[in-house]
């Protein structure tokens, strides 16, 4: 699997994965695909509020992460998106992004990085992912998207 900063060529292939996930909402949908679309067309040079790195097998893309530099902080990183093929899930795609995110962060003097998520069923796998890669909860927001469904913070120092 090879991780690599995305292209404007990617789009196509980027809206199709956003498509087939099957627990993003609709909204999330069109704001994945914005952000994705934000991330890859800032010109050479041009300072990107979001970047895209993502990862291909055997041609394929196999997933995305979306991520950049906190505003108005000095140091830390938000983790917007990372997306895996359904297709492809349990190989690794998913891993390796976040650790490729990590890095780039890292490299550009980054300490920390913070995840939002929701507390929904839909996303105990998602929690589980990031809870083995190092992100545990630090705060929560009761019934921040709707009753029943808080706001999560996880928190990584790199």
């Amino acid at each position: 699997m090879h991780v690599r900063p995305g292209t404007p060529a990617d789009l196509l292939a980027l809206r199709h994965l956003i498509d087939s996930i099957e627990n993003f909402t609709p909204d999330e949908k069109e704001v994945a695909r914005e952000l994705a679309e934000l991330a890859v067309s800032a010109s050479p040079g041009e300072r990107a509020d979001y970047e895209l790195l993502v990862a291909e097998e055997a041609g394929a893309l196999a997933g995305y992460v979306c991520f950049g530099p906190t505003p108005m902080t000095l140091a830390t990183w938000d983790l917007y998106w990372i997306v895996s093929s359904p297709r492809l899930r349990g190989r690794g795609a998913g891993s390796r992004l976040l650790l490729a995110m990590e890095e780039a962060a890292r490299r550009r003097g980054g300490r920390q990085v913070r995840i939002e998520t929701s507390s929904g069923g839909e996303y105990v796998s998602t929690r589980a992912f990031y809870d083995r890669h190092g992100y545990p909860e630090v705060a929560r927001l009761r019934d921040f998207y709707k009753p029943g469904d808080d706001l999560i913070t996880l928190y990584k120092r790199l």
